[in-house]
């Protein structure tokens, strides 16, 4: 039989999912910056079969763009929540700080999830 409501949703999505992503952390990298990477990977493993060598340069380049960009990302986040809580007066709320290690947790822990 013919479902007319999964048939409207697009490939990329499993049936039964709301156009609505689901909440979740901040991506590391902005998405343009990410899909220039993936570009750049893709089009090295698409010319590996005809130039070997070059895939290999341009998927090493991609590499070191995405780690340059992550040490970027992540040192940029590492100072907004030193901000956060350094230099505060002594009276500092403990719920304050709370959300500060809360973050440093988040982070740390998706980085040794990768």
């Amino acid at each position: 039989m013919y479902d007319q409501t999964r048939a409207q949703q697009p490939a990329d999505r499993p049936p039964g999912v709301s156009g609505s992503r689901a909440t979740g952390p901040e991506p590391l990298l902005p998405s343009d910056e990410r899909d220039k990477i993936v570009r750049r990977l893709g089009h090295a493993l698409n010319t590996f079969a005809d130039a070997p060598d070059k895939a290999l340069e341009e998927a090493e380049t991609a590499f070191d763009e995405a780690t340059a960009a992550l040490m970027h990302a992540l040192a940029d986040r590492r100072s907004a929540l030193r901000t956060g809580w350094q230099d505060r007066d002594p009276e500092t709320q403990s719920a304050e700080l709370r959300i500060a290690l809360r973050e440093y947790r988040e982070i740390t822990g998706r980085l040794l999830r990768a």
